[in-house]
């Protein structure tokens, strides 16, 4: 073959090759995955990266969004917290990402922040968390304070609860927990509790030996008040601790747990016939019934047998998981409703935007501070595993993201700067 030839040739497959890129790329949009798949975190936020891909799949069955596939990027932090940053960097800026759907830790949605500000990224935030915080570019699908912690206390203090007069505050070293707490210490003493029964501890991430503070829990129960444990723990840690709880003997008919990070899949790891009765606070149980749930949980067992997941017969839905569907369904529809991928445009579109959740209830993005309307259950832990609900909000609530119960709040703007 002539030398001119074979250069032609060669020119022609390179113009083609990159014909072919750039059309497959014009073809999808990219959306991030920021989850930590190894580490301690990994026990909850695997879930919630294959509830991503799962959805996601869905929806590419269904036509994609404006005509596109949607093309997951998904990145593991590996529970290093600067690590998040670095990841998210490179889903702005390398992967040229439309939106992230990531972070469970407020330590590693904190990390991110300045670069999702800083490239004008859109961060969809699935975890219940402390409040005090209110972004332009993050939509916070998880809990505010006023739809976990309070309500789960003021259920604890009533009648059906058990009419609890102590409060052992438990939970991981970080701004969740502390955050948390600060609100609950200042919400328990506007009920009249006094500062001597309100024990408060914290454990580091990983922390596995609990025989020392359960046997504190015990001593501080012993005075004859009726006592509870609010736990704000966090990842891996939750395993020993709910080990360490049955070994104690500390049922729930004794000092009551209520867990804000535990739900059905940090429970699979445990023997939970020992911890009959304790309790968590979410917005979604797996054991509610209702058609909507019903097809979520049927879509995620279908998924874990296709992706062969590990104990793919045996999965389970939880509360993250729901709100990381919700709100890649929302951002969906705000893509479709603004005609574009552009942030600033799918950010106003956002405003009002609802889904039929598995929750059974109808939530609202609210349309101003970024914040889910969702309903709040109280249930109890049963020897399978799952929750039965003893407690509900007649229908959604709306989130405050500056909790009153904060010095200061009551002069700031429900909405993002």
């Amino acid at each position: 073959m002539p030398k001119r030839t074979l250069k032609s040739l060669l020119l022609s497959l390179a113009v083609i090759t990159v014909f072919s890129v750039t059309t497959h790329a014009a073809d999808t949009i990219k959306v991030g995955i920021l989850h930590s798949l190894s580490g301690t975190m990994a026990i909850s936020e695997t879930a919630l990266k294959e509830t991503a891909l799962m959805t996601i799949a869905d929806i590419n069955a269904k036509g994609g969004v404006m005509g596109k596939k949607l093309e997951p990027v998904v990145v593991d932090p590996a529970s290093n917290w600067p690590l998040f940053a670095e990841k998210s960097r490179q889903l702005l800026s390398k992967d040229k990402v439309a939106v992230v759907f990531g972070c469970w830790t407020s330590v590693s949605r904190k990390s991110v922040l300045p670069v999702f500000k800083e490239l004008n990224g859109l961060l969809f935030y699935p975890v219940q968390y402390e409040g005090e915080e209110l972004e332009k570019n993050v939509f916070y699908t998880g809990a505010a304070p006023n739809q976990q912690a309070i309500p789960a206390v003021e259920y604890l203090m009533s009648k059906d609860g058990g009419t609890a007069k102590r409060f052992v505050l438990l939970g991981t070293d970080y701004v969740y927990p502390r955050t948390t707490n600060k609100i609950l210490r200042a919400f328990l003493k506007s009920k009249g509790v006094a500062e001597a029964d309100i024990m408060e501890e914290y454990t580091p991430f990983g922390h596995s030996d609990y025989q020392t503070i359960i046997a504190k829990i015990k001593k501080f129960a012993g005075t004859g008040k009726r006592t509870c444990v609010i736990s704000t723990i966090n990842g891996d840690s939750n395993v020993p601790f709910y080990k360490e709880l049955g070994n104690a003997g500390l049922k729930a008919t004794d000092v009551p747990v209520v867990a804000f990070s535990v739900g059905e899949e940090e429970l699979r790891g445990v023997d939970t016939k020992p911890l009959v009765g304790h309790l968590a606070a979410w917005n979604y149980f797996m054991s509610v019934k209702n058609p909507q749930n019903t097809a979520f949980i049927s879509m995620y067992k279908a998924w874990a047998k296709k992706q062969k997941l590990p104990n793919a017969a045996k999965v389970v839905t939880n509360d993250p998981m729901e709100a990381t569907y919700i709100g890649i369904h929302m951002w969906k529809q705000a893509v479709e409703k603004a005609k574009s991928t552009d942030v600033d445009k799918v950010i106003a579109a956002m405003a009002g935007q609802t889904v039929k959740a598995p929750s059974g209830f109808t939530v609202t993005m609210d349309k101003k501070n970024h914040h889910l309307h969702k309903p709040v259950f109280i249930g109890e832990v049963r020897a399978d595993g799952q929750f039965n609900v003893v407690w509900k909000t007649s229908g959604p609530v709306k989130a405050q993201p500056w909790s009153p119960f904060i010095p200061g709040n009551s002069s700031k703007k429900d909405e993002p700067m």
